[in-house]
């Protein structure tokens, strides 16, 4: 069952998700205030990611209530390296300013020489990036604007089960053309709209204190003509609807279940296996970089791998058309939390 949601408001008066399923637009209303559950259970992020074959860069801002984070990564396809980094906030239980849409407000936010903007313009976003420090002092800086022309999105609210007032609000926005520079250890890094491509990840939400996900996305083109897709599970009780979705010419093609099949090696250069129910999307994902972090004080833990690489394969549209793909970028990854 794949059920789609309608506008209105996200929680009830209970603070419990008024309506849970899939959207390929922003039809409900997310509003902090209305959260009924306690002030260190609320999650809020933006995350950026953009890729290029040969680099890419990731940007988050997170207001995790009793953690906030500043968080980059650059990544070096061609030396198979990465480089994360970023300072940590000590209880901004909101303070951050995190925008309670996707489509507007802005994000400025500076802390231990880190600065790192998320702006909304016309005709799409801009990235901005100053971090001097980053990765022993070679220093990240530069600013990305990210074209959204009118395409659909995936948006999802699923409950948990085990608590009520539990919830997760996401919003992937995938193909977003990229045009810019990025200087990484004083060399600079040419973002073009034909060959670069970014994916905003905006999560709201309370979540349970133990939970493992996995998610797995791409952009780029097959053909000329702009395709990606979202796919992952974990994100809650997704009984109403998952998120698996493929996207082609800017049109949205919902997806049901999808097996993955990780190699019992790890996250090594094994290559990982992807089945739908439905036999919708087939899909094998050969790994390029583990961008591997682990954060652990016991009570507080976070286990991450963010592997990126290339996936080949096939998926089926919903008018029966079968689009093929070869060695087309993205990532999947496995996240274990503990917060």
């Amino acid at each position: 069952m794949q059920h789609q949601m309608s506008e209105g408001a996200l929680l009830d008066a209970n603070g419990a998700l008024a309506e849970r399923g899939y959207a390929t637009s922003e039809v409900k209303r997310y509003q902090r205030a209305a959260i009924k559950a306690p002030w260190y259970r609320i999650k809020e992020w933006d995350y950026y990611c953009v890729l290029t074959e040969d680099f890419g860069i990731a940007l988050t801002i997170a207001d995790n209530s009793y953690m906030g984070l500043l968080s980059a990564s650059w990544l070096d396809f061609k030396t198979q390296q990465q480089f994360t980094q970023g300072p940590m906030i000590s209880f901004p239980r909101g303070r951050m300013g995190m925008p309670e849409s996707a489509d507007t407000g802005d994000i400025d936010v500076a802390h231990e020489g880190a600065t790192l903007a998320f702006h909304h313009v016309p005709g799409g976003r801009v990235l901005l990036v100053d971090y001097p420090a980053f990765a022993g002092g070679r220093g990240l800086q530069g600013e990305l604007f990210l074209a959204q022309p009118e395409m659909d999105r995936m948006v999802i609210a699923t409950p948990f089960a085990s608590a009520p007032r539990a919830f997760y609000y996401n919003q992937k926005i995938n193909c977003m053309p990229a045009t810019g520079r990025i200087t990484f250890d004083g060399k600079p890094h040419e973002f073009a709209p034909d060959r670069a491509f970014g994916l905003l990840d905006w999560g709201r939400g309370v979540w349970t204190y133990d939970n493992t996900w996995y998610w797995g996305s791409a952009s780029g083109l097959v053909d000329g003509v702009s395709f990606g897709f979202n796919i992952g599970y974990g994100f809650g009780d997704t009984a109403a609807a998952t998120e698996n979705m493929v996207f082609y010419d800017g049109r949205a093609h919902k997806l049901d279940r999808i097996d993955w099949k990780i190699p019992a090696s790890g996250f090594d250069n094994a290559p990982w296996q992807f089945t739908s129910n439905d036999g919708r999307f087939e899909t094998s994902f050969e790994p390029v970089i583990d961008r591997a972090a682990t954060f652990d004080i016991k009570v507080l833990r976070s286990i991450q791998h963010q592997v990126f690489g290339h996936f080949t394969g096939f998926v089926v549209l919903d008018d029966g058309r079968k689009l093929k793909f070869k060695r087309f970028q993205g990532f999947a990854e496995e996240v274990q939390n503990r917060w």
